[in-house]
């Protein structure tokens, strides 16, 4: 099913607002004004033909975890937990009021990213870049060529299974044996 309208959330009499009590100088707050999030609702709702159904999450809270997710490289699960916990990250999902219960399930997120595909995600990255190219924090030269260091450094880390840690009991019961003046076969 198509997911939502979002509607503005209503003051609430006693609760303090997150605007209020936050630094409106921290990053995410700042990039949470640059980007136009509603053109992820236009955009992403072709995903959603059918009316039948439970309703999908708002494209634009979607978007905005998505991008929290890989900038802070987490789990769908440890993003929502990190969610309840940050009034920083709720304010940059469009968050008044701070919440204390997730906006979304963690397996929603995952049947997000398979409907948008490798192709969403990119565009994503692509309005994120633009929103910090109108912000001036990068210079329009700097996103013309593109260096990645694809260095893969081989660790010689090896797991420890039953089999192994045997073999190392064994070793080490026989040098104390011998140590000891014990014949072994």
């Amino acid at each position: 099913m198509k997911p939502r309208e979002s509607s503005l959330q209503s003051s609430d009499l006693f609760r303090h607002r997150l605007d209020e009590i936050i630094n409106m100088t921290h990053p995410l707050v700042k990039l949470a004004q640059l980007i136009d999030w509603s053109v992820f609702e236009r955009e992403w709702a072709a995903h959603f033909p059918s009316n039948k159904g439970r309703p999908a999450s708002s494209g634009r809270l979607v978007a905005r975890l998505i991008y929290l997710q890989h900038t802070f490289n987490c789990s769908d699960e440890l993003l929502i937990e990190n969610w309840v916990e940050n009034p920083y990250w709720q304010y940059f999902c469009g968050e008044s009021h701070l919440q204390h219960k997730p906006p979304v399930d963690p397996s929603s997120l995952s049947r997000w990213r398979r409907r948008m595909g490798e192709e969403g995600v990119e565009w994503l990255l692509t309005v994120t870049i633009e929103a910090a190219g109108k912000a001036e924090v990068i210079k329009p030269n700097s996103a013309e060529k593109l260096i990645v260091d694809t260095t893969v450094m081989e660790k010689a880390i090896t797991f420890p299974t039953d089999s192994k840690l045997l073999e190392c009991a064994r070793k080490r019961l026989v040098r104390l044996a011998q140590r000891n003046g014990f014949e072994l076969r």
